[in-house]
């Protein structure tokens, strides 16, 4: 298993040595004729209560009867908790049909072959209906879904011959994908469920980036740091207004004028972080709700 600690800038929480990041969906139908999206993608999630890295990963592919001969190795990947992290395939042509993904946190420019040590140019040539996924630590090749360095390991299709638990995920398609609900048990079969439409997702998505708390402040964006009222009170109109726990959930959002207020009542007392856009400059503060 990986090691994981915290480093998101004003969020921190304890260290864990479990495996926190795992696939939360694969999809392996882009750019067909009736595509939802151009591109394949696999998304991975933090499904643990603090913030985790990987580093020296890499992501495998295998047809659904053949071995992990490909490979690409990640960059370090920082995520709070619940957040995501998009991974994009280069599409086979640029005229292949389907919408643009959102902007992925990494899209595979080459891969590599186990097989021969070639590189290759593009993705992975993944399969809509039937295939196998693997997050390792490492660029050793899987090849069972119980190796020590699997992380994660996503069997998908009837005709996978490797999976996680009883059975492997369903079979998605062109327009569908599977999609992890929530726990991991290591059990594809009863982890995943098919999605249609398919839902990709970025880290920027739903939960506190870097970028969104690595702006400078602005004096005028919330006048009361320490909340004693319920209420959160700000200084100059702000757009976005979104406020995180320290998971670096999102909990609450808004938009506010000069002098307005966001209610936070049902928030429980600690501390929180506030971002927002002030004069199309990404601002936030760090406050304590009493």
């Amino acid at each position: 298993m990986k090691k994981i600690f915290t480093i998101l800038g004003l969020i921190s929480a304890a260290a864990s040595m479990n495996a926190q990041i795992v696939i939360n969906e694969v999809y392996g139908g882009g750019g067909g004729g009736s595509a939802t999206y151009i591109n394949d993608y696999v998304e991975l999630i933090n499904l643990g209560s603090s913030t985790a890295t990987l580093t020296n990963a890499t992501l495998q592919y295998s047809s659904a009867t053949g071995a992990f001969n490909n490979y690409t190795t990640l960059p370090p990947i920082t995520l709070a908790p619940g957040q995501k992290y998009l991974i994009e395939m280069v599409p086979a042509s640029p005229n292949s049909a389907g919408a643009a993904l959102p902007t992925a946190d990494f899209q595979m420019t080459s891969n590599m072959s186990f097989a021969n040590g070639n590189t290759y140019t593009g993705g992975f040539s993944m399969a809509a209906g039937a295939g196998k996924v693997a997050l390792a630590n490492g660029a050793v090749q899987v090849t069972e879904a119980t190796n020590a360095h699997v992380i994660d390991f996503v069997g998908y299709g009837t005709t996978a011959n490797k999976f996680e638990g009883t059975g492997p995920a369903p079979a998605p398609d062109a327009t569908s994908s599977v999609s992890r609900h929530g726990v991991d048990t290591n059990n594809n079969a009863t982890d995943f469920t098919k999605t249609t439409p398919p839902t990709p997702e970025n880290s920027n998505t739903g939960s506190l980036a870097v970028t969104e708390i690595s702006r400078g402040k602005s004096s005028n964006f919330v006048k009361n740091t320490f909340v004693k009222n319920n209420e959160i009170t700000f200084g100059t109109d702000v757009k976005d207004v979104k406020v995180f726990n320290m998971f670096g959930q999102v909990v609450k959002e808004a938009s506010v004028k000069q002098n307005g207020t966001v209610n936070v009542a049902e928030l429980a007392k600690g501390t929180y972080i506030v971002t927002g856009t002030v004069n199309k400059e990404a601002v936030s503060q760090k406050i304590l709700k009493d």
